[in-house]
């Protein structure tokens, strides 16, 4: 079984809960996970460092701050390049395998193309993750053990907080390369809000998360080039009380992406997000709440 082979002696995923939750909010971070099974590395032709390429380095501490003003956080402890949850759930790589992949699995998606799948090809820019083809269980393994129980966990998270509240807003937390810019000026944001262009959420989520962060000096990029994965779009129902946001942070503001290590600025960056959150928590709940419900 993948699970008791690859995290024999912690779980793969965690849900922080404060002592009580006291806002409609849910926060997740699933690519900032840190422990590389010793199964995975031996598959894999990448050195120890080169493989954390894709890893959203030490998110779930910049945003630490979310269980403190009462939201629960999911936590990814598993590394995207071992399973990519922001992703459907089959969606897979035929070149990978050394036998078919079964006919509900998408294969042709762009995610897929560009080696980003449920169970990724590449890290980085175009490096190869395997030294071999694997079998096909391998992945269908790692996600019915691991990818659907964290999806069931976040989905029940997410649906008793509008039970409580009366709707839902998950925040789906990632960092971006340094190298990412502007398409139009080439200059470098440093956050990148996303809402699937105005359909996953309430529009005063997003532009008062744009609007905090470029008050507090930060360069703000709003869908571009990143408009938010599969749980933005996935769980972001508005219409069912149900928003999804996402925020992208550039690594190059609190990382060094060659040694991994904290940059210097890295405690006023949590600090000023531990801020940030806290005014955009604060949004009236009519924001949310003034929007018709789907019929059933």
């Amino acid at each position: 079984m993948t699970l008791a082979r690859d995290f024999p002696d912690k779980l793969p995923f965690e849900l922080r809960q404060p002592a009580e939750q006291r806002i409609p909010f849910v926060f997740n971070s699933p690519h900032s996970g840190r422990d590389y099974p010793a199964a995975f590395l031996q598959q894999s032709q990448l050195d120890a460092q080169t493989i954390r390429r894709s890893e959203d380095c030490f998110v779930d501490q910049l945003f630490a701050a979310s269980i403190m003003l009462g939201a629960p956080m999911m936590v990814a402890h598993f590394p995207r390049a071992y399973l990519d949850v922001n992703r459907e759930p089959y969606e897979l790589d035929a070149k990978m395998f050394s036998d078919p992949l079964p006919p509900y699995a998408n294969a042709n998606s762009a995610r897929v193309a560009g080696g980003l799948g449920t169970v990724p090809r590449l890290v980085g820019e175009g490096q190869e993750i395997y030294a071999r083809k694997m079998p096909v269980a391998e992945a269908l393994g790692r996600i019915d053990t691991i990818y659907k129980p964290y999806h069931a966990l976040l989905a029940e998270t997410l649906i008793e907080t509008r039970s409580l509240f009366g709707y839902g807003v998950i925040v789906d937390c990632h960092s971006m390369p340094t190298g990412i810019r502007f398409p139009e000026s080439g200059l470098r944001p440093d956050f990148i809000i996303g809402d699937r262009f105005g359909t996953s959420c309430s529009a005063e989520l997003a532009s008062t998360a744009i609007h905090l962060l470029r008050e507090m000096g930060y360069a703000v990029a709003h869908n571009k080039p990143y408009a938010g994965g599969y749980i933005t779009e996935h769980y972001g129902r508005p219409l069912k009380r149900l928003h999804a946001l996402q925020i992208e942070v550039n690594r190059g503001l609190y990382l060094n992406e060659h040694s991994y290590e904290r940059k210097p600025g890295f405690g006023q960056l949590q600090r000023d997000i531990s801020q940030f959150l806290a005014d955009l928590v604060s949004i009236p709940d009519f924001h949310f709440l003034d929007i018709p419900l789907a019929a059933e």
